[in-house]
């Protein structure tokens, strides 16, 4: 709640981000125009499409001089929906949860087609299904979408999340919660999962999408505001074409394209990212026509699912939170 507080109250300085006489001058000069990218988070394997488009010039050739940024303590979808920075790397629950509450932010793409998140336990936990939660103790960061998660997946074997200890671990990592009397989280298996991998600690995976439909959901997603769309839809289809150029390079290099990514954040762990590089490669577009596109039924199931866990106030308007209109080779809903 506190996250859609500060996007409410960040969406009040859209009216003092408009084009500015500079950035039109720009384009008429033929100069590249300055664009904005914020991640979600520290740069990782999610993000590689955006630094092989920068580093492999795709975004030079759409005539973009694009800076990838960090969040920081505003947060990704705070600082696109106010226009402080032009695109952002988001989700698609954050993006629900903004819209039910008028703040104009916009799905443009999604970076992985289906969602490969889950909870992780040590094997000597013996959690292989929900109905192995009862009596064990869960290490989250607090929101509210992990108790409905958990409850929804475990009321499916008829057991209580009454019967689990939630505690919220903040920022700690899967490893290191582990070792604090933690017996499971909820990780994404393309970065915590290969980790586990490479040190040799074996878990169980209970992934979302294997006990319902309505949980495989777009996390991540490429973002945008309404005004960016309505003043500056050339720029966002060009950001697009080369995101896209950069994301299908990953795809098809994995290994070349992680090290691009370590050239940019030389502080990652490189086996890890070319291990997670390589298994992403296959996850960003899976089986979609195309990478990026988006699903109406996605949407909807998601969004209805949260209203029916009372995590939305009311229902999303599914067909304004997100669009494939800019992808390359146009596209419809």
């Amino acid at each position: 709640m506190k996250k859609i507080l500060l996007l409410i109250a960040a969406v009040l300085l859209i009216a003092g981000c408009s084009n500015t006489k500079e950035e039109n001058k720009e384009q008429s000069d033929g100069k590249k125009q300055k664009i904005t990218v914020v991640l979600d988070w520290t740069a990782n394997t999610n993000h590689t499409g955006l630094y092989v488009a920068k580093e492999k010039g795709y975004f030079d050739e759409e005539g973009l001089d694009v800076d990838i940024i960090t969040p920081g303590e505003a947060g990704a979808d705070s600082l696109v929906a106010s226009g402080k920075a032009d695109f952002g790397v988001s989700y698609q629950e954050g993006i629900t949860q903004a819209r039910v509450q008028g703040v104009p932010i916009v799905s443009i793409a999604a970076i992985i087609q289906h969602n490969t998140s889950g909870f992780a336990s040590p094997v000597d936990k013996n959690i292989k299904s929900p109905k192995d939660f009862v009596g064990k103790t869960y290490g989250g960061w607090g929101s509210e979408v992990e108790s409905s998660v958990i409850s929804s997946l475990m009321k499916q074997e008829k057991t209580d999340i009454k019967d689990v200890d939630i505690i919220n671990i903040g920022d700690a990592d899967y490893f290191t919660a582990m070792k604090q009397n933690i017996d499971f989280a909820w990780i994404y298996y393309g970065w915590t999962g290969v980790e586990a991998e490479l040190r040799g600690e074996k878990i169980n995976m209970i992934y979302l999408t294997d006990y319902s439909d309505k949980l495989d959901y777009y996390t991540p997603v490429l973002s945008t505001n309404e005004k960016m769309i309505a003043d500056k839809p050339e720029t966002v289809k060009s950001f697009l074409k080369a995101a896209s150029q950069g994301y299908e390079y990953a795809i098809d290099n994995p290994d070349d394209a992680a090290s691009i990514l370590l050239k940019n954040a030389p502080d990652l762990d490189e086996e890890l990212v070319k291990k997670s590089q390589e298994w992403l490669a296959a996850k960003y577009q899976d089986d979609a026509p195309r990478w990026g596109e988006q699903k109406l039924s996605v949407w909807e199931n998601y969004a209805g699912w949260m209203y029916d866990n009372n995590l939305l106030e009311k229902k999303l308007e599914a067909d304004k939170a997100f669009t494939n209109e800019f992808l390359p080779d146009g596209g419809d809903k």
